[in-house]
C-alpha cells in the first residue's frame, strides 16, 4: 500500500510515499481503506522535528475512509461493519487512568496523537480503535469528513469546556483562515458570540465575514489591539483565542478585558512570551493551555455539525503523489481552511 512518511526530520524533500505492508489488525481495531487524510500544523512541526518522534513515521493525524474489516472485539462492543463510512478520531490513550474514565483523554499520561507520537493516517490503509472511529456524517464530502477531527476537537475544547464561551460574550480569534481558526469562527456565532478574527489579505477577509465574522482585522494593515479597543469602546473582549504565539501575544494581552480569559492552544510564530505578572493579578485574568480535544469534544462537534452550524471549510485538495506541494502550500499560509490529501 503508499504512505506518507518521512525516515528523517527537515524540509519537504524529507516527505517520500512509500510502499509498505497493510497494517496488522488488533482484535479492537478497524482497518479501514482511507479515502481523505487532513493536513494540519503538526505535520508540519513534526517533519521538521519534535523530539521522540518513532521514524520511520507515516503522517497525519485525521482521516476518513471506508471500514474494511472489524476486529472481534470491536465487532462485540460497536456496531460498526464492513463497508461502513467512518471518520477518525485523533485520540490515543491507556483507557483506564483516572483522566480516560472522567472523559480527559487528553490528560492521559499515555495520550498520543497520531502522525506525531504514533503511527498516522495518511495512507491507503490504517488501523484505528474502534472506540476512536465514528460514523461520517451523510452532509459532509470526503474531504470535510477528513478535515473536521482535529482542527474541530482542538476549537470546541478552547471554546466551550475551557472558557465556557457563551452568548453576548466578545472573542478575538486569531487567522481566520486557519483550520481551527475557521471552526472557531463558526462555533463561536453558533452561540451568539461577538466575533473579531484577524487575516492576512482582503479576499480573506471576504470569506471570513462570509463565516460570519462580525469585525474582521487585516492585520498587515491595522493594528490588531488598537481596532480591537475602538470597536469595543475601549473595553477589549471577554476572551481571545491564541494560536499563533510569540508575535501576536502582546496585542492579546493588551486587549483582554478585566476578568477576561486567553486560551492557547499553539505557537506558530514562536513560543517565547512575555508575561508583566502585576498586571495579570490586578486585572483577574486567566491564562489557560489546551491541547487538542477529547472523545466528548468530538461528540459535541458532530452535534453542530448536524445542527448546521458548522462545516469544514477546505482550501485546496491534493493527490497523495503530491505530499510535498501540499506541505509547501499550508506552510506558506495560502490556505483559507484544511489542505486534504486525497487517496481515492
Amino acid at each position: 500500500m503508499k504512505a506518507i512518511r518521512i525516515h528523517n526530520h527537515g524540509n519537504e524533500e524529507q516527505l517520500v510515499v512509500d510502499s509498505i505492508s497493510k497494517p496488522e489488525q488488533a482484535a479492537d481495531e478497524l482497518l479501514i481503506r482511507v479515502k481523505t487524510a487532513a493536513l494540519n500544523h503538526l505535520d508540519l512541526w513534526v517533519r521538521e522535528g519534535i523530539p521522540g518522534v518513532p521514524l520511520p513515521l507515516i503522517m497525519g493525524s485525521d482521516a476518513a475512509g471506508v471500514v474494511e474489516a472489524v476486529g472481534p472485539l470491536a465487532e462485540r462492543d460497536f456496531s460498526f461493519k464492513t463497508e461502513d463510512e467512518v471518520l477518525t478520531v485523533p485520540i490515543r490513550s491507556c483507557g483506564h487512568c483516572r483522566f480516560c474514565v472522567s472523559g480527559q483523554e487528553n490528560l492521559c499520561a499515555q495520550f498520543h496523537i497520531p502522525g506525531e507520537s504514533v503511527q498516522g493516517t495518511q495512507a491507503e490503509w490504517i488501523t484505528v480503535p474502534a472506540k476512536y472511529a465514528l460514523p461520517k456524517p451523510k452532509a459532509l464530502s470526503w474531504a470535510e469528513a477528513a478535515a473536521l477531527p482535529l482542527a474541530a476537537m482542538t476549537a470546541y475544547q478552547m471554546l466551550f469546556t475551557k472558557v465556557r464561551l457563551s452568548y453576548g460574550q466578545r472573542i478575538l480569534i486569531y487567522g481566520a483562515s486557519s483550520g481551527v481558526g475557521s471552526m472557531a469562527v463558526q462555533m463561536a456565532k453558533a452561540v451568539g458570540a461577538e466575533v473579531f478574527t484577524t487575516v492576512g489579505n482582503d479576499e480573506k477577509a471576504n470569506l471570513a465575514k462570509q463565516l460570519g465574522a462580525d469585525h474582521v482585522i487585516h492585520y498587515k494593515k491595522e493594528n490588531i489591539a488598537a481596532r480591537v479597543k475602538e470597536q469595543t469602546g475601549g473595553a477589549g473582549v471577554d476572551v481571545v483565542f491564541e494560536h499563533t504565539g510569540e508575535k501576536t501575544w502582546a496585542d492579546s494581552l493588551r486587549v483582554l478585558r478585566k476578568g477576561g480569559k486567553l486560551v492557547t492552544c499553539g505557537a506558530t510564530t514562536g513560543p517565547i512570551v512575555r508575561i508583566d505578572l502585576r498586571a495579570l493579578f490586578i486585572k483577574h485574568q486567566q491564562l489557560i493551555g489546551s491541547t487538542m480535544g477529547t472523545l466528548n469534544d468530538m461528540h459535541g462537534v458532530l452535534k453542530m455539525v448536524e445542527n448546521r452550524q458548522l462545516k469544514p471549510v477546505i482550501g485546496k485538495e491534493f493527490p497523495a503523489e503530491e505530499i510535498r506541494q501540499a506541505h509547501a502550500f499550508l506552510a506558506e499560509g495560502r490556505s483559507f481552511g484544511k489542505v486534504v490529501v486525497n487517496f481515492a
